[in-house]
Order: C-alpha cells, then structure tokens, then sequence
C-alpha cells in the first residue's frame, strides 16, 4: 500500500521546500541503490522535495563520508543538500545490503554499468540490486531503473518483479557532472517507460516539478538514453571533423561553429572543437549501443565513425607537438586538467590522462594540473603540480586538456614567460586567447584554428 501523504513544508536552505518532520509523515518512503554521481543526486533532490530517502551504498568510505556530511564526489551545490536533508530529517546514508531496511514504497536503481572489454554493458551491479529487492519479500512496491541498460534489459526484470507484484519504471538520468543539480530542476524532459500503473506513481514523485513527462514503453525508454547521449556524441565528433578540414583550408571551426550553431534547427550546444569527450557516460553508452547493434546484426556505421574520431582527437596535442618539437625525449610538457570536464572530480576516460600518458611513452616528462589536485598517472616521468606555474615553469610546450575557468582565466603573460623555447601553447578545448598568447612570446596552437605564433 503506498504511503503518499500531503505534509505542510519547512522552508531550508535554497529556497526549496522540506516537510516538517514529526508533525505528519513524509510524502513517499524511497531506498536508493548507489551512492554515485547519479544515486546521490537523485537521493538528496528527493529529499528535498519531501522524502524519506535511504542512500545504500556497498562502498564504505562513501558511506562514512556521507555520514560526517562530506560528498565523495564533486558536485557543485551537493553539500548543501546534504546538510540540508540529514537537518531535515527525512536523508540517511547505509552501508551495505539491506535486509533489515524497509525498502519502502520505491526503490531507484542507480549503480555503475560500466562497458565490457568486447563493447557490451555490465549489468551485474544491477542485476544484484534486482534479486536483492526480490528477495526482501516486500510486495507493491515500485522498482525505478536509473541506469543505463540496453534496450530489452528492463522488460526481463520487469516479468521478474511482476509475480510479486513489484512494478517497474525504466526512468533514464539526463544529468550532466557539474550543472547535476541545475538538470535535476531543470529537466528537458522526464522519461518514464513501464505499465500505466507504476509510471502514474511515479509521475508523482516528480509533482514539484514543470518539466515535460515523457511516457512510452520500457524499451523505448532505454533507447532514448542510448540515443541522446549518441548523438551527442555525433555532434562533438562532427564538428571535430570539421575542424579537421579548417585545418586544411586555413578556416576558423570556432567561427564557423558559431555560425553554424545560430541555425536554430542544429543549435550552438556540443559544436565546441577539441580533443574529444569523455567521462562515464558518452564512451559507454556509445560503445554499448554500437555493441548492442551489432549483437543484433545491425551495422551502426555512423556511430563506429564517431567513437574513431573521438579516439584519433586526444592524439592531435601529441602529434602538433611533435611537429614543433621533434623528437619529445627530454622535453618537459605541462598537462592541464585531469578532470574529463570543469567542476567535477571524474577521471574516467579523460583525454588529460590519456594525452598524459602518450607523451610519457614518447619519452617527454609530465608536469600535471588540476584545481582539483587529480592525478591519477602512475609514472616516474609524471610530477602532480599544485599550482598551474609550478606546472608551467621551464616547459617547452603546455597542453589545455579542461577548460577549468582557473585554467582559462590565468594570467597567460606571465605563464608563457615562464617557459622555455619555442614555448608552444596547444589549447585542446579553443578555450584561450591565442592573440594574447602569441604577444607574449608563445606559439599558440588550437584544433581547427591557424596557429598564432611570435615567430
């Protein structure tokens, strides 16, 4: 039976609005599995709106954190959501499996499906999560699937939950690291696949907010998170080729993505040039639907191209590099940025790293950057720098691997004087003010841009 309830509402902290606890019971009584950028996220936003959320998690150094009110992750704004609902009663964070939990009236899924080596999704976190709700023998309850599983995936689990009268939503994410919490407010549009029943219910947990519900069958909802962040991705790696004709033909991508991007039809968003995408979600979910077409003998031709072309991007600083430098054995080259975008601490599949790495093996010594203090490069040759002139000083070349605004908005004159020659700036996000660079006695060097040297 569900326990949904009107509550009169405490006003906390960014104008949002929390039910007084102790007066009436809360609205919805919601587990969430997974403590990651997406599980944490959905719990505290839930929270907010008048929830009582229990955050489950296996990893023990999340869930301490969570305890002493400190987020494992970087998320702007999350702390204080945070504060907020453990103030408010209605947020507690648990460690490991749940047998002794009242799982409620809902459970989101929300841990990893990291790729396979062979290009397929791992599901067994998810699958785990499933047979764990199953066998707390709760009946009635409603299963909400947040990770991202291939089209198919949900409609098994679903014909699992049914006998025990669990319903099942598939309800994909859409938040990107960084702006998570501006998204979850803000949501283009909220997907949710399942049975009219169990969708109707869950549309209820989404009741504060103004944005579109999309509703559509299980399988249709796993696509569009598939398709969405595909062609994303197709965007981003369109526009990379382009940038590779504008160096052939002495042209500007940033001007003609600029133009380009004020037809409203294509729109100016993901037509920025560089050294590619990266993160948990674009790799992945591009290789898992590539994986998943061809599983069912379908060729995704287009898609192929597109992963190839993000992969052959993170080469370009090495090989402009080489060009300039010649052989990079004895040189020293600064790294700018680990995380994989600004305002966030994920690592995963980051182009700094990689791009780290490839002028390790070419025989150059690294000096690393980030706000953040992120390293994550095992190597003798590799040195993690706390400042961007420690990183800097005495290099023959820099590489702008995140366009951190610390990054963009650092005082170029005196870094680039701090160099050695030829002094080479190659800005992989065409983030930085080549001009400037090129008065100081730099040569800079951009995708898709000409270059702009002082001699």
């Amino acid at each position: 039976m569900s326990r949904f309830v009107s509550s009169p509402l405490l006003v906390l902290g960014h104008g949002h609005q929390y039910p007084q606890t102790g007066e009436i019971m809360l609205r919805a009584s919601i587990t969430v599995f997974g403590a990651g950028y997406v599980g944490l996220v959905t719990a505290t936003c839930l929270a907010r709106s008048g929830h009582s959320v229990t955050l489950l998690d296996t990893n023990g150094l999340r869930i301490e954190a969570l305890n002493a009110g400190h987020s494992p992750i970087h998320e702007p704004g999350i702390e204080s959501l945070l504060a907020d609902g453990v103030r408010a009663g209605n947020l507690r964070f648990v460690l490991g499996s749940p047998e002794a939990i009242d799982l409620g009236d809902f459970q989101f899924v929300a841990v990893g499906t990291p790729v396979t080596h062979g290009g397929a999704a791992d599901l067994r976190q998810v699958r785990a999560v499933v047979d764990t709700i199953l066998a707390s023998g709760q009946t009635g309850n409603t299963v909400i699937m947040k990770s991202t599983v291939p089209p198919g995936t949900g409609a098994h689990f679903a014909a699992k939950l049914a006998p025990r009268g669990i319903g099942y939503v598939s309800n994909p994410e859409f938040l990107r690291e960084g702006t998570a919490i501006a998204d979850w407010d803000d949501a283009d549009r909220i997907v949710l696949g399942g049975d009219s029943a169990a969708a109707d219910k869950v549309a209820g947990l989404y009741d504060d907010s103004s944005s579109t519900i999309v509703r559509t069958s299980i399988a249709t909802a796993e696509l569009v998170k598939y398709a969405s962040n595909a062609f994303l991705a197709t965007k981003i790696s369109f526009i990379n080729e382009i940038a590779a004709v504008c160096d052939l033909v002495n042209a500007d991508v940033v001007e003609v993505a600029r133009a380009v991007g004020l037809d409203r039809r294509i729109g100016k968003a993901f037509l920025n040039a560089g050294i590619g995408y990266g993160g948990s979600c674009f790799p992945k979910d591009t290789q898992a639907l590539s994986f998943l077409s061809s599983f069912n003998g379908y060729d995704f031709t287009l898609l192929k191209a597109v992963i190839e072309v993000n992969s052959r991007q993170r080469m370009l600083p090495v090989k402009a590099l080489r060009d300039r430098l010649g052989d990079l054995t004895g040189h020293r080259v600064a790294v700018l940025g680990m995380a994989f975008k600004p305002d966030t601490d994920d690592t995963r599949e980051s182009p700094g790293i990689d791009i780290a790495y490839m002028l390790l093996a070419a025989g150059a010594s690294v000096a690393g950057y980030d706000p953040l203090g992120l390293a994550q490069v095992n190597d003798p040759q590799f040195s993690q720098c706390a400042t961007i002139s420690e990183a800097m000083a005495g290099t023959s070349a820099v590489i702008v691997a995140t366009e951190w605004p610390q990054i963009v908005n650092a005082d170029w004159h005196v870094l680039v004087s701090s160099m050695v020659e030829p002094r080479v700036v190659y800005d992989g996000r065409n983030a930085l003010d080549g001009a400037s660079i090129r008065k100081a006695g730099g040569c800079y060097v951009a995708v898709g841009r000409p270059a702009e040297c002082s001699v």
